[in-house]
């Protein structure tokens, strides 16, 4: 199994954007058709609760949109998942306690069409893999 870091190679063919233009060249791309799958890891509550309401103000809510505008599967890793969690934070792992309306909208993501939303490192691993294999 492999795993991608911020210190792991990604793999070969693997294209990575920085958003120097407002969005507009990463975001163009959707739609030449030169992407199989939108990988957004770590999602924070903001983020998903941006998506789940149709705002693109941001590079990752503008690609989440315009991929499935474009019908491009999107593996989605959110942070808030469960009424419970350890993360890690800057000097250690915290208990988080993620609000009602946090998980209310994981579940809402969880309905968009093409938008697998997986809850653990392993499982975005094992979601990215499978993708692979099918395209």
């Amino acid at each position: 199994m492999r795993m991608y870091g911020h210190k792991d190679p990604f793999p070969e063919g693997t294209q990575i954007f920085r958003d120097t233009t407002a969005s507009a060249a990463p975001v163009g791309q959707f739609y030449k058709g030169i992407y199989h799958t939108l990988i957004m890891a770590p999602v924070s509550s903001n983020t998903v609760a941006k998506c789940v309401a149709g705002i693109s103000d941001s590079l990752a809510t503008n690609v989440f949109a315009q991929a499935g505008k474009c019908r491009v599967p999107c593996i989605y890793f959110a942070c808030d998942t469960a009424p419970e969690l350890r993360s890690m934070a800057p000097k250690g792992m915290v208990d988080v306690y993620p609000r009602h309306i946090d998980l209310e909208n994981v579940e809402r993501l969880k309905a968009f069409e093409a938008t697998l939303v997986v809850d653990s490192v392993v499982a975005l691993e094992e979601a990215i893999m499978e993708r692979e294999e099918n395209v």
